[in-house]
């Protein structure tokens, strides 16, 4: 596939791609109930989550057949810290709508075998039959889960060394110190996206321009874990006019 047949879209604003997103979701669960929903964590998120708690406070959409899989956790944190991946989804979409616990999956950082949690994680993903709707953010460094740029990618579940790049996306997590980040995460592998029957990548502010050229206009490589994407038939890449500066003629 060329990097320029990954369909972008501009919007005017981060809150008016968001609202979008969160009506896609809502529409896509309608149409099927039993949805598998994959979702990412970090700021880029925020407002769909504000927008699907909205949504189902209004009656327009019910996750009670939905099944989720978040895409990565910080390797030493259990379940119930504060910092932890797990928390921050409780804090800002689980505990607010119908979603049933026995459906919500993440990988468990606190596991005492992280390569057997890998390979649980992806057991489990498979059993659900993969993920129907898949969303992304990335990061300025061209990770998307934490799938981090280096010589190769791993297609199964694995756990990642962070780079400071992506320990500083996740600072305010740990009250903007970049050393209170864990150094390990675990993550999906590259598999489990590019399996993923649609895909929806959100990109906000200009510090996410290059990231977006680079995934978008640029060569397939392991250096910028994004550009894998190009080889998936489905995926839809949402930008705010800052995130998209880089891809003039885009629509």
């Amino acid at each position: 596939m060329l990097a320029d047949a990954l369909n972008v879209r501009v919007f005017a604003s981060e809150l008016e791609a968001a609202s979008s997103c969160a009506a896609l979701v809502a529409n896509a669960v309608r149409e099927k109930p039993s949805l598998v929903l994959g979702l990412p964590t970090g700021r880029t998120p925020l407002n769909v989550y504000r927008e699907l708690v909205a949504l189902y406070q209004k009656g327009r959409v019910d996750f009670s057949r939905v099944t989720t899989f978040n895409l990565d956790e910080f390797l030493g944190l259990p379940p119930d810290d504060p910092s932890s991946m797990r928390a921050y989804m409780e804090r800002h979409l689980f505990q607010h709508v119908n979603l049933a616990s026995e459906r919500i999956h993440f990988l468990d950082g606190s596991a005492e075998r992280a390569e057997r949690e890998c390979v649980r994680y992806d057991i489990q993903l498979a059993s659900a039959g993969g993920l129907d709707l898949l969303l992304l953010g990335i990061g300025p460094n061209g990770h998307v889960a934490f799938i981090e740029p280096g010589e190769s990618l791993q297609a199964a579940s694995h756990r990642a060394r962070l780079s400071r790049e992506s320990r500083q996306t996740v600072a305010s997590l740990f009250g903007d110190d970049v050393w209170k980040v864990p150094p390990a995460a675990l993550t999906l592998g590259m598999s489990a996206l590019l399996q993923a029957r649609r895909v929806i990548l959100l990109a906000f502010g200009v510090n996410k321009a290059a990231a977006v050229t680079a995934m978008v206009r640029g060569p397939i490589t392991p250096l910028w874990p994004a550009s894998f994407l190009q080889l998936h038939g489905n995926v839809e890449v949402w930008v705010d006019s800052e995130a998209g500066r880089g891809l003039d003629g885009s629509r």
